[in-house]
This record gives C-alpha cells, structure tokens and sequence, in this order.
C-alpha cells in the first residue's frame, strides 16, 4: 500500500511539473497571438519566433490591427504594388485593368482580377477570403462596401490626399510615401527595405531641390489622344505637388482647376504665350497602351505652336516614366525626382 501511495505521489508531482513548462510557453503564445502584448511599438503578439503576431497600422480612418506576414493578401492600391512586387509579397487578387502591363501581378493568372474602379469585380476579394485587403487610390471609395464583404479580414485604407490648392499636396505626397512605406515594412517584416527606400526617396527628393535654381518658370501638362491638357500647380495630376514641394512657379494661370486624370482643357497657344522655362510632361496614353494614340515626346516636341518656347529651344523637358499613369508608386517619384535634379542640372 505504501509503494502504491509513493508511486501515486511520483505520478502527480511529475504531471504537475509537466503541466507547469507546457502551460508557460503555451500561454505567452496564446496571450500574444491575442495581441495582449509585445515589446514593440504598434506590435502585438508573438508567432513563437519572436516575430509580432500583428501590428497596429493606422490609416485615414483610424488604428487596425493587422496580421504580420499575412497568408492570403489583396492589393488595390497604385501606389504600393510595385513596392510589394520589389518585396517579393504574393498577392491573391489585384486590379488588373488599371495595373501596368508588366506587372509581375497583372502576368500572373492564378491571380484575380477586381477589373477596374469604374467596374470592380469586388466579388474577386471575396473568393480568395483575404486575411488583408490594402485599400488606396481609385479603390479608396469601396472601403466601406469591401469591409462588410470580407469581415474576417483587416482592410486597410493608405490613400493620402494631393489635391489640395492652399499649398500642402506637397506634404502630403511626401509624408504619406514614407507613412505607406514603414506601414508596408511592419505587415511584411521588411522594416529595413522600407527604410532604405524612404532614404532613396529623401536623397532624390533633396537633389531635385538642390538643383532648382528658384526663379525658372515651369508649366506641367498630361498629353491623351494627341492633346495637350494641363496639370495645375498644387492640384493637378502627378505634377501639382511638385509645385508646393519644389517652390515652383507656372506663368500660367488658369481658373477653376481641376484634378481630372486627362488635365485640364487649354490651348497650346496659351502655353506658347506663356513661354515657360521648363514643360513636365506625363504621358497618359503609354500607360494604358492605347495603340492610336501619338507618344507625348512627339506630340509635345512636333507642336508648331511650342516650336519657338524657351522650353523646346532649351530641351528643358521632363517626361514622367512611362507607366506613371498607372504606378504612383514610391518609386515612380524617385524616378521623376531623380530625372528632374538630372535634367535641372545640365
């Protein structure tokens, strides 16, 4: 009887200690995949490897906590998808209508396609049941209708507004890429090549400055099907920003602007007249591939009108990347900063 208590009493004391280590580590795991806790800043959780379980991300409409590397992921958003392609991130379902063509995304047909925003395919997010959807840009206004299709999911909105008039698009372009992008690097781990990619864009956003010399005048268009249309200081399309960020100055003045995608309706006798030092030229058209249309370079360059400008005279002209249309990406910007301190230089 006295083996058997001592056996009994061996067996109880080792499931206890058993019971002890098991329920230590079981417990911190449960507690941070719950998002009870973690060491870093914005991070909850742990995925047993020290990695946060999730971070609290905030965009335009608050704080959400999102999974850290999540499995099945859905980009709108122009600005980010050559961002997460560089970062090697799979995608489930994408916007293919309004994506470059060489997208590795756009290529790849195991991936859905949402259409366009004119036209979306919401139904596409559905299918692949995200555990994020990256909302942002043209998608920005189907935030509301994606979050009630896939409330299982963390939906986040990384649109930031450059349209304003009174002078901070500026700000907002520069201070949304380098939000985005750190955002970007704690969801997928890539902290340090969000870091290096924000250093890339401050040096070339210093360099165009530095190169500007303060008093030439710069008039910025968007060419489409032949015509010329112009993208206003501070709201216009692509180049407005510019103008807050660079102190720019147009020699054009035109009223009731506006941030249509095409620019607004001028005439190329009014550019002439204006005889600015520099023209920014986004090519609309080499984005989308619209096969009769002529390439800005052409249109720009040809124009009997703009033939006698300090601009043309001066080959003082920036083309924006080709697929600018269609990627406003982080790196887009880099590419136009850098192409401006290059040619501003000369």
């Amino acid at each position: 009887m006295k083996k058997f208590a001592l056996t009994l009493l061996i067996f109880i004391l080792t499931a206890a200690l058993a019971a002890c280590g098991s329920g230590g580590s079981g417990s911190g795991g449960t507690s941070g995949a719950s998002g009870s806790g973690g060491s870093n800043a914005g991070a909850s959780g742990s995925n047993g490897s020290g990695q946060p379980a999730t971070v609290e991300v905030t965009d335009v409409h608050g704080t959400v906590t999102v999974p850290v590397n999540p499995k099945s992921v859905v980009a709108l958003d122009n600005r980010t998808f050559e961002t997460l392609e560089s970062w090697g991130i799979e995608l489930k379902a994408v916007p293919k209508n309004v994506m470059s063509a060489d997208s590795i995304y756009v290529k790849d047909e195991s991936i859905l396609n949402v259409g366009s925003h004119n036209e979306p395919n919401l139904e596409a997010i559905a299918a692949v049941n995200p555990d994020l959807v990256i909302v942002g840009q043209r998608f920005a206004r189907y935030y509301e209708d994606i979050k009630k299709l896939v409330p299982q999911a963390a939906v986040i909105d990384l649109n930031f507004d450059v349209a304003a008039e009174d002078g901070s698009a500026g700000d907002s372009l520069v201070n949304g890429f380098r939000d985005t992008t750190r955002a970007l690097g704690q969801i997928f781990d890539k902290n340090a090549e969000a870091e290096a990619l924000i250093a890339q864009f401050d040096r070339a956003l210093e360099e165009a400055k530095a190169a500007y010399n303060g008093s030439d005048t710069v008039i910025s268009v968007i060419v489409t099907g032949g015509n010329i249309g112009y993208s206003a200081p501070h709201n216009g399309r692509v180049w407005g920003p510019l103008y807050d960020i660079f102190g720019w100055e147009s020699p054009l003045h035109v009223d009731n602007t506006t941030t249509d995608h095409q620019g607004d309706e001028i005439s190329v006798e009014a550019i002439a007249q204006a005889n600015p030092d520099w023209l920014m030229v986004l090519d609309r058209d080499a984005a989308i591939a619209t096969s009769n249309s002529a390439p800005a370079k052409d249109v720009i360059e040809n124009s009997p009108a703009l033939r006698n400008t300090k601009a043309i005279r001066d080959g003082s002209i920036v083309y924006a990347p080709a697929d600018t249309y269609t990627n406003e990406s982080i790196q887009t910007y880099i590419e136009i900063f850098e192409e401006i301190a290059k040619a501003m230089k000369k």
